[in-house]
């Protein structure tokens, strides 16, 4: 069984708040499918935002000054890390022709989806690392890479009309789609027979996509934490403001053209920091043969330091992207 700082009595406390949270949501205030403003957006924001960080400080007056940090240091990162599925969720929405009164919806599914998927992750992550302790460098390692790939390479411009169809194919293939009904509907029955809408197909584009990023933000987490607690709470708060935030940046969210690289060097720190912290020679590495004389010693990144590092390297991308606009690329005139 994992060690966490979490009881039972914590886990089903916190379980209970989101359910209630949620159901507020979707049951109360967003019964009825509707256009979210940027208002509205901007108050779930704030709503979200602020009691996220009030956990935060319930955390740090329980278990200390170190959980603290840990959880505001992963809060931030997973925070930080969805900007980008913001990004490809509107390439989604607006290659699908969702109207924009169906987009609460879906997004609400498409996070609910989200919560247990990452959950599974989590559970099968730390396992991976308490039973292989050198499953940490395989971690550390592909965060540092990813991290140096969009450094020097950027984020590869998907094909958006190939990728996302190939989605959409394998749905029509595997489901009867139906493209008449208007209502946001995930499931309508015709004929006595079930069909899937293509809001669902949607759905599933929106999972995937999640799928995806997940990759890179849990390993990310367990390079700050690994106590289930602090990982699972973090990625629920920050998920759960994911809905709010993208009818909030998605006007403005081509503006951020330095946020990947910010993106890219806390990847690749934090990635440095789980080999460092692992050392070289000892634990995995010394048990598959690594010799004595090669060894470093394991060292530890303060977690004052490495929120530091993260926040103030987040903060300079995001203040860059909105003082130094990109240049336009400058083509001849068409005669």
């Amino acid at each position: 069984m994992f060690e966490s700082i979490g009881s039972p009595a914590l886990w089903i406390g916190f379980l209970v708040g989101v359910i209630i949270m949620l159901a507020i949501d979707l049951g109360v205030l967003n019964r009825h499918a509707h256009r979210v403003t940027v208002k509205e957006a901007a108050w779930w924001s704030v709503l979200w935002v602020s009691l996220s960080l009030l956990f935060n400080g319930f955390v740090w007056y329980r278990f200390g000054r170190e959980a603290g940090l840990e959880f505001l240091s992963a809060y931030l990162v997973e925070k930080s890390l969805s900007v980008d599925n913001i990004f490809v969720f509107i390439l989604i929405f607006r290659y699908m022709k969702v109207p924009r009164d169906h987009l609460h919806r879906v997004l609400f599914a498409g996070i609910f989806g989200a919560l247990v998927l990452r959950a599974i992750f989590i559970v099968v992550g730390l396992s991976l690392i308490q039973m292989f302790s050198w499953s940490m460098y395989l971690f550390g390692g592909f965060l540092l890479f990813t991290g140096i790939k969009l450094i020097f390479v950027g984020d590869d411009d998907p094909d958006e009309e190939q990728g996302d169809s190939w989605i959409k194919r394998k749905a029509e293939k595997w489901f009867r789609v139906t493209r008449d009904e208007t209502e946001p509907v995930f499931f309508v029955r015709k004929d006595g027979k079930l069909w899937v809408t293509t809001l669902f197909v949607v759905l599933l584009m929106v999972e995937t996509a999640d799928v995806v990023f997940a990759l890179d933000s849990i390993p990310a987490i367990f390079g700050i934490s690994q106590d289930p607690f602090i990982v699972f709470t973090s990625n629920v708060c920050a998920v759960l403001g994911l809905r709010a935030m993208f009818f909030l940046l998605e006007n403005i969210i081509d503006r951020f053209t330095y946020l990947p690289l910010g993106l890219g060097f806390v990847l690749a720190f934090i990635g440095f920091k789980m080999l460092v912290a692992e050392g070289l020679g000892y634990a995995g590495l010394y048990q598959l043969g690594v010799p004595k004389h090669a060894a470093l010693e394991p060292f530890h990144v303060p977690i004052g330091l490495s929120l530091g590092i993260v926040g103030g390297v987040l903060f300079l991308s995001i203040l860059a992207s909105l003082l130094i606009p990109p240049k336009r690329p400058t083509g001849g005139e068409e005669s």
